[in-house]
């Protein structure tokens, strides 16, 4: 087995150090130098290690990618001890006070923030494609009266594909770009299809003169106004969410759309499968579940003996904790400042005051300050989802309509990237070895 494993620290030419890392084989005796770089050495580099040339070599096992890269990215940047996140460099704080989301879509897409008149050319080609082809009114007319708006999001997403039969040219830059900013464009009028359809309301078709999430909330709320007039804090609050939501590095989701991109299938069919992905109560649905934990827990007084049960391994603390962030999440910080502008023009959530006590108990004790079990995220934005008055079942869609720039910038990362190819990981065989086949009536 691979047993002794250190860093090469010889000098060269006085005080230089090797970049490598020096791996010896006890099975074999043999030293092999791997190189190592931005902190990382190449799995591929392993496979030379060998007790006979005709072995495979060896690989690295790691089960859901805990401390494997499977990409080079620009896009962004997270310190999880710190608690940093950045979007190509720039601090999430700044970009959720100064910017709006589809200024902060144009930086993560596009590398820089826009000039004037480069977000305007960018705010005018969104806005004016928003609408829907008129067959995917009926397509989604035809689910189930309670189906599920997240299933209706990720069916329609797909179905969007055989609309746009050019988005195959993947690539091309210019048809890459056209439906880059279709998707943007158009899953704010899917959502609000799905969210009218459960409620039994008409669709309502977008204002191009209203701001991209005005524009959705219309779509959402509007009954017999003659004009809609979006709730200005309603409205920047969902624009800061859109961006904290706008892009987290390789998570699952993410890691699906670049998985499915490989395969260089088109965008649409591509993001169906990143927004099935964050269906799930461990990724999107997360806000949820935090929810849920409240509504149990019922009472003020009721959140230490809550405490105590989690200790005990009998229940879990939901929003706390993050599979990066061994710091306080620093959305998480944020959204609390957006909840109270919020909550000012809703009135509390009645399970705000449940949710500050129990944070306030579990940020002074050393059971979760040990385990650096911080709140995350999704702590606080289903209060503020709940507050705007979404129903819990559409959570998951109002994370995968911001999260869609996020998902093309890492697709298109993609496919310009000259390393990548098809994903396939390879795996550890545990079955049985070679055997014979039984006949039936042998058995």
């Amino acid at each position: 087995m691979l047993a002794d494993t250190k860093t090469n620290t010889a000098k060269l030419n006085g005080d230089e150090k090797r970049e490598t890392l020096t791996i010896t084989d006890n099975r074999t005796g043999k030293a092999y130098e791997i190189p190592i770089a931005e902190e990382t050495i190449r799995a591929m580099d392993l496979r030379q290690i060998k007790v006979n040339a005709d072995d495979f070599g060896l690989m690295t096992y790691d089960p859901a990618f805990m401390n494997t890269a499977s990409t080079r990215s620009r896009i962004t940047f997270i310190d999880g001890d710190k608690g940093i996140l950045r979007y190509r460099g720039i601090p999430i704080e700044q970009l959720a006070e100064h910017s709006s989301y589809l200024e902060t879509a144009y930086l993560i897409l596009f590398g820089e923030l826009p000039t004037p008149a480069q977000f305007k050319d960018w705010e005018y080609k969104i806005l004016h494609r928003t609408f829907l082809h008129e067959n995917i009114k009926v397509l989604m007319q035809a689910f189930r009266y309670d189906a599920h708006p997240m299933g209706m999001f990720i069916s329609t997403v797909a179905a969007l594909s055989t609309y746009y039969p050019e988005a195959h040219e993947i690539h091309d830059a210019d048809t890459r770009l056209k439906q880059i900013i279709r998707l943007i464009a158009k899953v704010p009028t899917i959502a609000a299809y799905s969210y009218r359809h459960i409620r039994g309301l008409p669709y309502i078709y977008p204002d191009n003169a209203l701001s991209y999430t005005g524009n959705f909330l219309r779509m959402l709320d509007s009954m017999t106004h003659s004009k809609y007039e979006p709730n200005p804090v309603k409205e920047r609050a969902l624009d800061v969410l859109f961006i904290l939501h706008a892009d987290h590095e390789q998570n699952c989701g993410t890691n699906a759309m670049r998985a499915i991109g490989s395969s260089h299938v088109d965008p649409y069919s591509a993001m169906a499968g990143a927004a099935a992905a964050l269906y799930g109560p461990l990724h999107g649905g997360a806000n949820e579940e935090v929810l849920r934990m409240l509504s149990h827990i019922g009472n003020v007084k009721n959140v230490p003996d809550f405490i105590e049960r989690v200790k005990k391994g009998e229940g879990r603390l939901m929003g706390f904790g993050h599979r990066v962030y061994k710091n306080y999440d620093p959305r998480a910080k944020i959204i609390k400042q957006t909840a109270d502008d919020v909550f000012k023009v809703t009135g509390v959530n009645p399970l705000l005051e449940i949710a500050l006590e129990l944070e306030r108990i579990a940020l002074q004790d050393e059971y979760f300050i040990k385990r650096k079990l911080y709140p995350n995220v999704d702590f606080y934005s289903g209060l503020i989802y709940q507050a705007m008055g979404f129903p819990v079942t559409f959570f998951p869609v109002l994370f995968a309509i911001p999260r869609t720039v996020g998902w093309l910038a890492q697709w298109q990362e993609l496919l310009l990237d000259p390393e990548q190819k098809i994903a396939r990981p390879r795996q550890i065989y545990t079955g049985h070895s070679a055997r014979d086949y039984v006949a039936m009536d042998a058995r």
